[in-house]
């Protein structure tokens, strides 16, 4: 039976990821308190690089929210494809940051599956950055990050959590396809 911090956690963060899908400014505020709420969660469940990422979620969630109004001189920031050069770094600093922060973990706590933790840490945090800029391919990262969370969460007895995740990998797929659109429409629109 899930806890009640479980059920608020998931609350919380399952409306602003679907926020988010939707390109809904309200996802910022919604997702600190969903992550204020995890990060309680995970600490219980010693994964404490999901902790650490959801002090990053609820400290990037401030500045999502000012730049997704602000961001661009001003006005509301468009959504818009990453360039090659940013997208070319992103794999190979992902893979050497899960496996220095997974190495961390390993030899100085009791951390439950380090590696795996890490993973879900270190590509969060791409995906979060691509999606303070509203760049589409956050979607894509985001559907790595579910794919390796929810055998994780699973494995810790979240399975709520669990299930939560395996939904945000549908609401990726569904949201990647909805962010193409809205960058087309912007593009085709009068200046």
């Amino acid at each position: 039976m899930p806890s009640l911090l479980e059920l608020a956690a998931n609350a919380f963060t399952a409306i602003a990821i679907l926020l988010a899908g939707r390109n809904n400014v309200h996802t910022w505020w919604t997702g600190i308190v969903g992550c204020t709420l995890f990060g309680l969660l995970f600490a219980e469940s010693r994964l404490y690089a999901d902790v650490v990422l959801q002090a990053f979620f609820v400290a990037t969630g401030v500045l999502g929210w000012w730049r997704w109004l602000h961001g661009k001189n001003g006005a509301p920031l468009p959504i818009t494809h990453a360039d090659w050069r940013t997208l070319a770094w992103m794999v190979p600093a992902g893979i050497a940051a899960t496996a220095a922060y997974g190495a961390l973990l390993h030899f100085y706590t009791d951390a439950y599956a380090p590696f795996i933790d890490s993973a879900v840490l270190v590509f969060s945090v791409i995906a979060q950055l691509l999606m303070m800029g509203r760049r589409i391919e956050n979607w894509a990262v985001w559907l790595i990050v579910n794919t390796i969370a929810v055998p994780l969460y699973y494995s810790r007895g979240l399975v709520l959590t669990s299930i939560l995740y395996m939904a945000f990998w549908i609401n990726a797929i569904v949201s990647w396809w909805w962010w193409r659109r809205l960058a087309r429409q912007q593009a085709l629109a009068p200046a």
